[in-house]
């Protein structure tokens, strides 16, 4: 017996003009274990097929292609009889059609560092809608093979003093953690690095770090399906639409993250994610309409979603740039 799904966020109010639905799935998410996975990227991938439209296009790989349903997986997929010839024709079908994140695991980490440790935390981190700090942390990654092992070290270092459930005092973790920041100081990564390393206070770290386990405004650090999602649903809304989601069941969309994501990108901080837009939707209304949490097995659009997000993850340079640009909206006669 399946056990019944956790999370979501309804959709309480009746959508404000355009709305585009979408299914979600991603590839690679590893919770906490950002460092050590086999998965350096996460690829969070979006369709707005409706259901039939789904099932055709898995009924095509099946049988135009011979597919078996348990080839549908990403990576039995790409290693089967005329993968290429079938990748192609997946790819030129969703286009237009279809959306790809990729998240760099440890680019996330900095932009963790930089929006949580020097500024102040919030549910905008790590987004196009936190663009004031990214300079910052643009400057710090670049830097990151001038660092050797201590740059590991570092980032290490982070994710210990930001974990959930700390193995050591807050204190302690602290003080590793300016350790480390000092070990790679050492190394003089430039003036801009070097400047962000310099700008890291230890009583703005400890106040942050003392918020993490009971200030529910402050996100999970080390959680990257949130932003994910926001870029996503900024994506698809383009400043003109709300986005209505359906999302294969993941522990982190909690009701009351979701609620919080959906405030923060109402009003004032989504203007700025749309710069080559004119911004439709009125200040207090958010792109993120709702979101519904389904079991994939039961929902083809999530199928197709999860197949183009795994091999997103295995072949990265395969998503072209119209993949990766904001979907254009349709007319819904089309």
């Amino acid at each position: 017996m399946r056990s019944p799904l956790q999370g979501g966020l309804p959709l309480r109010d009746a959508v404000v003009g355009a709305v585009v639905e979408i299914a979600c799935d991603e590839s690679g998410f590893s919770g906490t274990n950002l460092l050590h996975s086999t998965a350096p990227v996460i690829t969070h991938a979006s369709v707005d097929l409706v259901v039939d439209e789904a099932v055709a296009l898995i009924t095509e790989l099946r049988s135009g292609f011979r597919f078996s349903p348990h080839e549908l997986k990403s990576g039995r997929f790409l290693r089967g009889s005329g993968a290429d010839e079938a990748l192609e024709w997946f790819l030129t079908a969703l286009t237009g059609r279809a959306h790809v994140h990729l998240i760099d695991k440890e680019f996330f980490l900095v932009t963790r560092i930089v929006d949580f440790l020097l500024a102040e935390p919030s549910y905008a981190a790590g987004t196009r809608l936190a663009l004031d700090q990214r300079p910052s942390a643009l400057a710090l990654f670049a830097a990151r093979h001038s660092g050797g092992a201590d740059w590991g070290a570092f980032l290490a270092a982070f994710v210990d003093l930001v974990r959930m459930k700390r193995r050591v005092p807050v204190r302690q973790s602290v003080q590793r953690f300016f350790q480390a920041r000092d070990a790679l100081l050492r190394h003089r990564l430039g003036a801009a690095a070097d400047s962000v390393l310099d700008g890291l206070d230890p009583g703005h770290v400890r106040g942050v770090v003392a918020r993490l386990d009971d200030d529910r405004s402050v996100p999970p650090p080390l959680e990257p399906l949130l932003p994910a999602l926001a870029e996503t649903v900024l994506s698809w809304s383009g400043g003109q639409r709300q986005v209505l989601v359906t999302h294969d069941e993941q522990s982190a969309l909690t009701a009351d993250r979701l609620t919080r994501l959906q405030r923060m990108m109402a009003g004032g901080g989504a203007p700025s994610a749309a710069a080559d837009t004119t911004w439709a939707l009125p200040d207090d209304v958010s792109p993120l309409a709702g979101l519904v949490m389904v079991d994939s097995r039961d929902d083809p659009r999530v199928q197709v979603a999860d197949l183009l997000a795994g091999v997103a993850r295995r072949r990265p340079g395969i998503i072209g740039d119209a993949l990766r640009q904001p979907p254009t909206p349709r007319d819904p006669a089309v």
